[in-house]
């Protein structure tokens, strides 16, 4: 299995179907985020998808029965993957998650929930800023914990957490990885990164990449390196 998704971060609708074209058969997934999602709607997300597993990445946030009402809705999509904020605390992850359990009887299909436990653009500073105290290990630690008493399929988390994750948390519990970069890439704004080798040597489930593959001058190429890497 291709661990990698590759995150088309635009609002363009035709920039991101030819990336899906381009990279599609290199990756395990495209990962299409709240920018596209708000600009395209649901009709051009599956046409940019189409048949290769997507992973929605919408951090969905707020009070349950809003959260549950969204996840039925997205559902028709069949998405692989769909995120929520494990901040929305356990009422909010449990209506996510019977949603998703109803849903599939209608579609046919089980969509797997993540929760975001605290963003890869954020460090220990940041988070003292927001008033949370202590490392950021801890609180993804606290967050993960929390989303599978809920019945989460998984978590995102960064690489630096990923090894104490996948100790306590077991083999079956997905952990999906964003703040990859490949040797030679800028970080830009993700302030907790790894290479791909490393992240799956130290359990993750799943890699999120996006720029290093969809800014390269050949994104074909780049992802084909990646997976060869991975091989």
């Amino acid at each position: 299995m291709n661990p990698v998704f590759a995150a088309l971060d635009t609002t363009d609708f035709a920039r991101a179907k030819r990336l899906a074209g381009m990279v599609g058969p290199h990756v395990g997934g495209l990962k299409l985020g709240l920018e596209f999602f708000l600009a395209q709607g649901l009709a051009n997300t599956a046409a940019v998808a189409g048949t290769t597993p997507l992973f929605l990445d919408l951090k969905l946030h707020d009070i349950p029965n809003t959260v549950a009402g969204g996840v039925r809705a997205i559902a028709d999509l069949k998405p692989e993957f769909l995120t929520i904020h494990a901040s929305g605390g356990s009422a909010m992850m449990r209506a996510a998650v019977a949603a998703a359990d109803e849903a599939a009887g209608r579609t046919g299909h089980r969509l797997k929930l993540l929760g975001v436990t605290v963003l890869t653009s954020l460090d220990d500073g940041d988070l003292d800023a927001l008033g949370q105290r202590g490392p950021a290990a801890d609180q993804v630690r606290r967050l993960a914990l929390l989303a599978r008493s809920c019945g989460l399929d998984g978590v995102i988390c960064s690489p630096f957490e990923v090894a104490a994750l996948r100790a306590e948390l077991g083999p079956d519990f997905q952990l999906v990885v964003p703040g990859i970069r490949p040797a030679g890439s800028a970080a830009g704004d993700q302030k907790r990164v790894m290479g791909p080798r490393e992240a799956i040597d130290a359990g993750a489930s799943r890699l999120v990449i996006g720029r290093p593959i969809t800014d390269a001058p050949d994104p074909a190429a780049a992802a084909r390196a990646i997976a060869a890497s991975l091989a």
